[in-house]
């Protein structure tokens, strides 16, 4: 047990009971502050990686308050959770995490095998199950959206041998939305875009929120639009970055094999600003390569949202070098992107602390998630949201 908040008093315990919040791979704990900051109390979190738990300690220690800390998640059980925590089942409001839907196992030349039910997933959907919190919320990358249960080669594809149920886009996903309904619960989903509710930032996920109770759940509605109409303008790395105090900023320096080449890009630039004819020398073999590159020699500009955040941005492939020095974005510069407190501590080296902050769902979007949770929680929910279609063409 480690500390994240203070002993409550007992009205505030049955205050806090209805808002008891479980995070399941928990990472640095983006989405978990931005679900705190809409009034969830995290009472439990669970991550495996070593640099993360001690992230999750240093911030709790320094904070003086309370959780139960677990490890690996194919290992904790609800009766761990409760156990720790003094609640029983249904007692709790909130499940959130993103487990990884990555491939798990092969199956000859046949491919891939995709199937979310023998990944992690698996044990994201048993500690729902078990424990029966009121809502969940599930986040992934875009492409869970059209991820096959099983791939086959596309020189493998012909018309004599049309793809087979397992084999088409989505498949994996259709799994999960099976799974949580053959548990009993409804939900929402779609692709929403983390610029949308305020985060400096270009960033899509993939959310699923669903409801024990099959209550008038719905996705939050966006607080900001690229275009300004009717909403806010889209929040900027000028906006993130205004007022940072990083008089020694923290990263890891380009070599000058590649400063030869980011001096001659200006602001809001790649590789393609560079001269034609230096730019399958800058490039190297990914010159000839497909797909856009955007990343290669990016440098961000100031008065646009942060591209994605990425877990490496000194990386030739995901280059996020500042609009004006010759150096990529620090540690403290992508945190304030992601939206974390300038306060929270990011435990490991370097390459630990980019991968933590580069990993984690925007502190934002998490507060935007919490609070449309909040309203049906009040009694004042937005009207439930129109799904989206799972392969837009």
């Amino acid at each position: 047990m480690l500390t994240l908040r203070p002993t409550p008093s007992e009205a505030d315990t049955m205050s806090d009971m209805n808002l008891a919040h479980v995070s399941l791979f928990s990472g640095a704990m983006g989405l978990d502050l931005g679900l705190e900051e809409a009034g969830f109390r995290t009472v439990v979190a669970v991550e495996v990686d070593p640099r993360s738990q001690e992230t999750i300690r240093l911030n709790a220690a320094r904070l003086g308050r309370k959780i139960a800390l677990f490890g690996d998640v194919t290992k904790v059980s609800a009766d761990d959770i409760f156990s720790s925590t003094g609640l029983y089942r249904g007692q709790i409001a909130l499940v959130s995490g993103g487990p990884p839907c990555q491939p798990f196992s092969t199956a000859g030349r046949r491919g891939t095998v995709q199937d979310p039910r023998g990944s992690l997933f698996r044990d994201f959907l048993r500690l729902v199950k078990d424990l029966q919190p009121r809502f969940f919320v599930m986040e992934n990358v875009r492409g869970l959206l059209s991820a096959p249960i099983r791939h086959r080669p596309h020189l493998e594809r012909n018309q004599q041998h049309p793809l087979e149920a397992d084999e088409l886009p989505g498949s994996a996903f259709r799994v999960i939305l099976d799974e949580f309904a053959q548990i009993g619960y409804s939900f929402v989903y779609g692709l929403l875009n983390a610029a949308d509710y305020g985060v400096p930032q270009t960033r899509e996920r993939v959310i699923l929120i669903g409801s024990r109770d099959h209550e008038p759940i719905a996705l939050p509605e966006p607080s900001h639009s690229e275009q300004g109409f009717r909403l806010p303008r889209w929040r900027t790395l000028r906006d993130a970055l205004q007022n940072l105090d990083d008089p020694a900023p923290q990263y890891q320096p380009y070599p000058e094999s590649r400063l030869q080449f980011l001096r001659m890009i200006p602001e809001g630039g790649n590789w393609r600003s560079l001269p034609i004819e230096l730019r399958q020398e800058a490039m190297g073999g990914a010159y000839l390569s497909g797909g856009g590159k955007v990343g290669f020699y990016r440098r961000l500009a100031w008065d646009k949202p942060s591209p994605t955040v990425t877990t490496s941005p000194a990386q030739k492939a995901t280059d996020m070098c500042h609009p004006s020095e010759l150096r990529p974005i620090s540690v403290r510069e992508a945190a304030r992107i992601q939206g974390f407190p300038d306060d929270w501590l990011f435990a490991g080296g370097l390459a630990d602390r980019y991968r933590q902050i580069g990993n984690a769902v925007p502190v934002g979007l998490g507060f935007a998630i919490g609070k449309a949770l909040q309203q049906v929680i009040l009694g004042t929910p937005s009207k439930p949201t129109q799904q989206l279609e799972l392969f837009p063409a």
